[in-house]
């Protein structure tokens, strides 16, 4: 244009298959160059056990060797068979380079574990599942590069809660295309299945003062939700791993949503697993007659799960109906979240045995345990 020179150099990259690219190369004059680009092999995954027993480990331990070898050598060495490994935590951060372009361009890579994929291929010879856990609507990265779709409040500065995080607007399908980029980066690296938490709207902060810049506030949260999980189920439907989804403990009693969006019928027949937190800690004094209920772990963990169990067990009555909504559907099982961390009572292994035969006694072999420190009791294991 005038006297400017404009020299333009386009590269272009069909993906043949998951071994090999076509690469072109056109350069300012037109004549182009191909050449072959050689793709990390596809991920060799493990099947889902028939029961899994999972210990949760963060993106900060698990790229800490140090500290993590000595809890493989547990897992190796227990009846734990899997580990829950941060992709993308609280923090929004995505814990290794995934090698997505938008990923990339939006900063969100922190990376805590530079060999992932090295650290997931040696759990694999060890015979240990991975799972990994990608934290969705809480993510202060995104909010800080998208406030656009950021929970505000009503004055319009960014919402935060108790502990000053903020939230991106659950109804933000921007924020569903992205999640669905981290959940393929993460079975690309080699995670066994995908789990997603803080599926739900915010709560825990003033909810007198919060505006949503997308939902509208008439679609009801659960059905924003259900949604999402539909989008999630379809979207990562051609992956040849499963995904769950956790639940807040209440939703297994609970018909409402909790106010946050969660409800188990609207959430089952769009994942593989549903993992409800039922940690006896976090019920409140006097549920179900119980004065503390963090001191009763059988009890809160037994009658939650047995509900939860009757709630699916009857939807998948439904699925053989030709005249059911539900007809061919399929209905996610449950595994659930236990504690083993101290909070309204010492968690002994005696205490996190009583958790386990809770879960058995309602008819279901599998579990996930939880500690933000990441500190065991192993005897109870």
């Amino acid at each position: 244009m005038g006297s400017a020179v404009v020299v333009i150099a386009v590269v272009f990259v069909w993906v043949m298959n998951r071994g090999t690219a076509l690469i072109y190369i056109a350069d300012e004059y037109g004549s182009a160059t191909i050449a072959t680009a050689v793709l990390p092999p596809p991920p060799q995954h493990i099947s889902t056990p028939d029961a899994v027993r999972a210990i949760y480990m963060s993106s900060w331990v698990a790229g800490t060797p140090s500290i993590r070898e000595p809890l493989v050598e547990f897992v190796r060495t227990s009846e734990v068979n899997a580990i829950v490994i941060d992709v993308k935590d609280y923090s929004g951060k995505v814990s290794f380079r995934t090698g997505d372009p938008i990923i990339e361009k939006m900063g969100s890579e922190e990376e805590r574990v530079p060999n992932m994929r090295s650290f997931i291929e040696e759990l694999h010879r060890n015979d240990i599942y991975t799972i990994a856990r990608i934290s969705v609507f809480q993510d202060p990265h995104v909010v800080a590069k998208m406030p656009e779709i950021a929970v505000r409040t009503k004055e319009g500065t960014v919402w935060k809660d108790r502990k000053g995080i903020t939230w991106v607007d659950p109804a933000s399908t921007e924020m569903w295309k992205y999640i669905i980029r981290v959940a393929h980066a993460a079975e690309a690296v080699g995670f066994d299945e995908l789990n997603f938490d803080y599926v739900r709207f915010p709560s825990d902060g003033n909810m007198k003062n919060i505006a949503f810049p997308v939902w509208d506030g008439i679609v009801p949260r659960s059905d924003v939700l259900e949604n999402f999980f539909a989008y999630l189920d379809t979207e990562l439907s051609k992956l040849p791993i499963p995904i769950s989804l956790d639940l807040f403990g209440m939703t297994m009693t609970n018909t409402d949503d909790l106010n946050i969006g969660q409800v188990l019928e609207k959430a089952a027949p769009h994942a593989d697993y549903i993992a409800p937190m039922v940690y006896p800690s976090h019920y409140p004094n006097g549920w179900n007659g119980l004065s503390n209920p963090a001191a009763h772990p059988y009890e809160v963990i037994h009658f939650a799960m047995s509900e939860g169990e009757r709630r699916l067990e009857a939807m998948r009555v439904l699925t053989a109906s030709t005249t059911s909504p539900l007809y061919g559907a399929h209905i996610a099982e449950l595994r659930p979240w236990i504690q083993d961390f101290d909070l309204g009572a010492d968690y002994t292994a005696d205490m996190i045995r009583k958790e386990k035969q809770a879960t058995y006694d309602a008819r279901l072999d599998s579990w996930m345990v939880w500690d933000p420190k990441n500190v065991y009791t192993k005897e109870a294991y």
